[in-house]
């Protein structure tokens, strides 16, 4: 993703776009610029590949003097990254524009273009807005008006702030899947893809929401919605609370971050989808012409990350028809691998430093793979850095040892991943895509309705205050999950949790089943709900208390020694997303009953940088 910031004000500007780029170098990068209407009255531009700090030195070399601009920071999708192609991108020497996304009909709009006499300089998707933006104000001197009009003919996502040496006194902007705040102040106001950009010069923004467009003067803002008409978005002052690193009103930042998913798998959506589809270009430029040449993936990673990968496979070989290996990194390093012809390498880490799948990401390299993406959640780490593609999750900075939010960006990001190869490989069924694009988004929603049942699951919590031995189960993609709720309730509350397959219950895991071991399952209304029911049946005839996360259309109900917690209907593919929720809850709250260390559990670390 990339980073917008805008400014207009009766003072220098420059510093303040320069200072909120550095604040947005979490979001990715690999090129950087600026454009400011000059003291002189023109409009001047400076950009640079590499990082801010390569900005900065031009503009130390050669400053921008001026009361209007717009800067960008640039992860490339169309385009190689270099100066050429870096944003703001110019129609002219009089209109800039800066851009987050991608537009999905780039091509036809550019041979559109080209045949008006328009020349293009640069292999992005974002010239051709300037350059239709140029073409709309032929027919309109009005730089609002001409946008409202320009961005009618976009398909796929989009963040733009624009800027004209003919009407100096504004900042325009427009949201279509891709966030943007104005910050206020005190005769100057801002613009930015996220706050913490203008932290340094405000702590009053209006967030702008899908289809608005706003007009950004200095002593105003007004903003039309998607019908076109004039609304007004609610100011919100940002307090030091809400940052991060502090708790806010939560007791523990684990809960904190769990409550937090429904935002942050937003965010890990926006600029993604398009329409119908997903957008391939986002995973990088090259993505879509590597993907078509796939024939298997493998996955590699550690601990929460390794089970995201597990729910990929079901993914993948059941939706995508890929077939897929998935392998713990510190195994996969350290044997003898045959690599298939056509192999998509995918590395999955929280940080990007994690050890082990750094390094097995680095033996993939001598090892013949196609290419190699990283899904990840830390743009300026190592494992992004050494990747061909990659796919920032976008959870935000996790601080709970036990990761949360982390996981579920994951898991949004992996099916992501396999819809774009079965878009571009057209093994996905008819209509399938469309569907699950338009459930996923819906999904935000729905986990704030699977974290409603807070207080459900705390009470629930209260059957495991004196237990020490737990069993997860699972069947099919839910297995990972139950593999997930045992990995989280072991790590915070120290009591210590298998999951299995729920088939698997007769070899072997039975034996364990009695009144002082809980079991805990996940069960979607899927095809494998009646297996999973006789499977139940089995732990309640040797005395187990079942406690059951159940699709409220899977009618099941209350009995002598089992608890069911109705959970809302969502559709297969994305239930192990939503069934993760109560999961991690449950394992919060039977923690603070123990008086477990949530947050720091004991023996543990946030990222393995060690073997």
């Amino acid at each position: 993703m990339c980073g917008i910031v805008g400014a207009v004000a009766e003072r220098n500007i420059t510093a303040i776009l320069l200072e909120g780029l550095k604040r947005l170098e979490y979001r990715g990068y690999d090129s950087a610029g600026v454009a400011v209407f000059s003291n002189a009255g023109v409009l001047e531009r400076r950009r640079r590949s590499g990082k801010v700090s390569e900005l900065e030195q031009a503009l130390a070399g050669e400053p921008l003097v001026g009361r209007l601009g717009i800067a960008h920071t640039r992860w490339a999708t169309h385009g190689a990254p270099c100066e050429r192609n870096a944003h703001p991108h110019f129609s002219g020497e009089e209109l800039a524009v800066v851009h987050n996304g991608i537009i999905e009909n780039h091509e036809a709009l550019r041979e559109r273009l080209k045949g008006l006499g328009y020349v293009f300089v640069s292999d992005t998707d974002t010239e051709v807005i300037v350059h239709l933006l140029a073409h709309k104000l032929k027919d309109t001197p009005d730089l609002t008006v001409a946008l409202k009009a320009a961005v009618k003919e976009l398909h796929g996502a989009y963040g733009l702030a624009v800027v004209s040496a003919k009407q100096p006194d504004r900042l325009l902007a427009a949201r279509s899947g891709s966030p943007l705040v104005v910050g206020l102040g005190l005769g100057e106001n801002f613009l930015a893809s996220d706050q913490m950009a203008l932290r340094q010069v405000t702590d009053r923004f209006m967030y702008l929401e899908e289809g608005d467009i706003a007009e950004i003067r200095r002593d105003s803002v007004q903003i039309w919605a998607v019908d076109g008409l004039p609304v007004e978005r609610e100011v919100v002052q940002y307090r030091e609370g809400a940052e991060a690193a502090d708790k806010g009103a939560f007791r523990h930042f684990m809960l904190k971050e769990i409550h937090e998913q429904p935002k942050v798998v937003q965010r890990t959506l926006e600029g993604r989808l398009g329409q119908q589809q997903v957008l391939v270009q986002a995973f990088g430029p090259q993505a879509a012409e590597l993907f078509a040449k796939v024939r298997n993936v493998q996955i590699v990673a550690c601990g929460t990350s390794y089970h995201a990968g597990m729910v990929a496979r079901y993914w993948l070989e059941g939706l995508a028809g890929i077939p897929c290996q998935v392998e713990v990194a510190s195994e996969f390093r350290y044997r003898k691998v045959v690599v298939q012809p056509d192999t998509l390498f995918v590395s999955i880490s929280q940080s990007g430093e994690t050890a082990d799948t750094l390094a097995a990401l680095r033996n993939a390299k001598e090892l013949g793979f196609l290419a190699s993406l990283a899904i990840c959640n830390v743009s300026i780490s190592s494992l992004v850095r050494e990747s061909d593609l990659t796919l920032l999750t976008q959870a935000g900075p996790e601080i709970g040892v036990a990761s949360t939010k982390a996981f579920t960006t994951q898991l949004v990001g992996l099916l992501l991943l396999t819809l774009s190869l079965g878009q571009v490989q057209g093994t996905l069924g008819a209509g399938v895509e469309a569907e699950l694009v338009e459930e996923l988004r819906r999904l935000p929603t729905r986990l704030g309705e699977a974290l409603a049942m807070d207080h459900t699951i705390e009470k629930v919590a209260e059957l495991f205050a004196e237990k020490n031995h737990t069993l997860f189960l699972g069947r099919g993609a839910q297995f990972p999950v139950a593999m997930e709720g045992a990995l989280k309730l072991k790590e915070i509350s120290y009591i210590h949790a298998e999951a299995y397959p729920a088939g698997e219950l007769k070899h072997g895991p039975l034996a364990l089943v009695d009144s002082d071991m809980p079991v805990v399952t996940v069960a979607p209304n899927n095809e494998l709900l009646e297996k999973l029911k006789s499977n139940l049946q089995e732990v309640r005839a040797r005395g187990g208390e079942l406690i059951v996360f159940a699709d409220e259309q899977a009618g099941m109900t209350n009995g002598e020694g089992t608890h069911v917690i109705a959970m809302p209907h969502i559709i297969d593919a994305l239930s192990p997303i939503l069934y993760t929720i109560p999961l991690q809850l449950l394992s919060y709250y039977v923690a603070v009953l123990k008086g477990t260390d949530v947050d720091q559990p004991r023996n543990l670390a946030k990222s393995v940088t060690v073997e």
